[in-house]
C-alpha cells in the first residue's frame, strides 16, 4: 500500500453539503479478511485516497503536523479501519440500556464536544469492520434482559450516519434490530446522509434523533455539519419512511439573545416539518457542561473559540464515575429547562420530553 502523506492543498469533502471523504487511510491487517474491510479497500482505491498498513490504531504516532493543532487536523480527515476487539458494551444512561460501537471518532468539528476528551490525543475515525460480531455480543444482552425490552445507543462515541456512505453499517445495524422482538436501536446526528436508510426493514424497532440547535450554536460550535435546514429535511424524509422521531437539543446554551434563538429553533421545527413526523415525537434536552481537562483541550484545539467556559459561573456536579462536570447554576438551568418546555409544548403538544439533564 502506499506510504505517502495526504496531498498537501487537497481540501476535505466535509462541507455540509458531501459525505466525508478521508484524505488518509489506515488499515488493520485483520480487517481485510472481512468483507466490509474489503469493500471498504476497494472504495478507497477508487477514490484514489493514500492508504497505510498499522498492526494497531494505538500505533499511528506519525500523523503530519508540526504542532498538536496542526496533526488535531489531519487526525480528523484520517480514518482507520479495523477491528472491535473489545465487545463488552458500556452503559448508556439515559439514552439506553447499552452503548452498541460500530465506529469511534467524528468528522465533525463541534467544539463542546465530549469526545474532544474521550478519545484524547487519538481523535482520528474509527470503523469497525466486524460487524456480526458486534450484532452477536447484542443478541447475548437481549436475551440476558428478556423478556424487557434492551435499548442500543450507536451515536455514543461517533456520528455513524456520517460515515454510512463509506461503511454501510448502520443499515445492517437496523435491519438486524428490525429482526429482534425484544431490541431496539437508537442513534443521534448531525448529518443529513440518510438516502440508504430509507428502504431498510426497520419495523419501527429504530429511533432516529438528530441533533438541533439555535441559529447561534450552529453557526459559531458546530463547523464540518449539516446546515440545520439539511437535517430538518432529512427528518422529514426518515418519518415519512415510518421511523419513530426524535430532536435532541444540546447543548443548551446560555448566550445573550437565547431566548429568542432556541424560541426560533422550535417554531422552525413546527413549521418545517410534515404533520407525519411529528407523531410519537420525542425531544432529549441537554444543558452545556464541561471538564476542566475539555476546557483545556477545547481552548488548544478551537483557541478563537466563543464558547463560554468561565469556572467561576458554573456549578460543579458530581459525575457517575467520581468526576465532575460544570454545568449552569440551578437558576439558569431550570429557566432553560422551563423555557424549552413550553415552547415544545405549545407547538408540539403530544411529543414526549424524555429528560433535561
Amino acid at each position: 500500500m502506499a506510504t505517502e502523506s495526504p496531498p498537501r492543498g487537497r481540501k476535505s469533502t466535509t462541507d455540509n453539503q458531501n459525505p466525508f471523504i478521508p484524505e488518509l487511510v489506515y488499515f488493520e491487517p485483520a480487517a481485510l479478511d472481512y468483507p466490509k474491510g474489503k469493500q471498504i479497500h476497494e472504495w478507497v482505491i477508487k477514490q484514489g485516497i493514500p492508504m497505510r498498513m498499522t498492526t494497531s490504531h494505538n500505533r499511528i504516532t506519525n500523523l503530519p503536523g508540526d504542532t498538536e493543532l496542526a496533526q488535531y487536523k489531519v487526525a480528523k480527515r484520517t480514518l482507520v479501519v479495523g477491528l472491535r476487539k473489545t465487545l463488552t458494551f458500556d452503559q448508556s444512561k439515559p439514552s439506553a440500556e447499552y452503548a452498541i460501537p460500530i465506529a469511534t471518532g467524528c468528522m465533525g468539528h463541534c467544539h463542546y464536544c465530549y469526545l474532544q476528551t474521550t478519545l484524547g490525543s487519538k481523535p482520528y475515525i474509527r470503523v469497525y469492520v466486524n460487524i456480526d460480531e458486534i450484532m452477536d455480543a447484542a443478541t447475548g444482552y437481549i436475551e440476558e434482559r428478556a423478556p424487557e425490552i434492551t435499548r442500543f445507543e450507536a451515536a455514543c462515541t461517533s456520528d455513524p450516519v456520517g460515515l454510512e456512505p463509506i461503511t454501510g453499517s448502520l443499515r445492517q445495524l437496523i435491519e438486524y434490530m428490525g429482526e429482534q422482538p425484544l431490541g431496539r436501536l437508537r442513534f443521534v446526528t448531525k448529518f443529513h446522509y440518510v438516502d440508504s436508510l430509507l428502504d431498510a426493514k426497520h419495523n419501527g424497532h429504530t429511533r432516529i434523533r438528530f441533533s438541533v440547535n439555535s441559529k447561534y450554536v450552529i453557526k459559531h460550535f458546530e463547523p464540518a455539519t449539516s446546515r440545520f435546514e439539511q437535517r430538518i429535511e432529512a427528518a422529514g424524509k426518515v418519518a415519512a419512511a415510518g421511523y419513530p422521531l426524535g430532536f435532541i437539543i444540546a447543548p443548551i446554551i446560555w448566550y445573550d439573545g437565547w431566548q429568542e434563538g432556541y424560541a426560533e429553533l422550535i417554531a422552525s421545527l413546527a413549521q418545517t416539518l410534515p404533520s407525519s413526523a411529528t407523531q410519537g415525537l420525542t425531544f432529549e434536552l441537554i444543558q452545556h457542561r464541561f471538564t476542566k481537562t475539555a476546557k483545556n483541550v477545547i481552548e488548544r484545539r478551537y483557541p478563537r473559540t466563543k464558547l463560554e467556559m468561565d469556572i467561576d459561573k458554573r456549578k460543579y456536579k458530581w459525575g457517575r464515575w467520581g468526576q465532575g462536570k460544570y454545568v449552569y447554576p440551578d437558576e439558569q438551568a431550570q429557566a432553560l429547562r422551563l423555557f424549552l418546555t413550553e415552547r415544545i409544548f405549545e407547538h408540539f403538544p403530544n411529543a414526549v420530553i424524555d429528560y433535561f439533564t
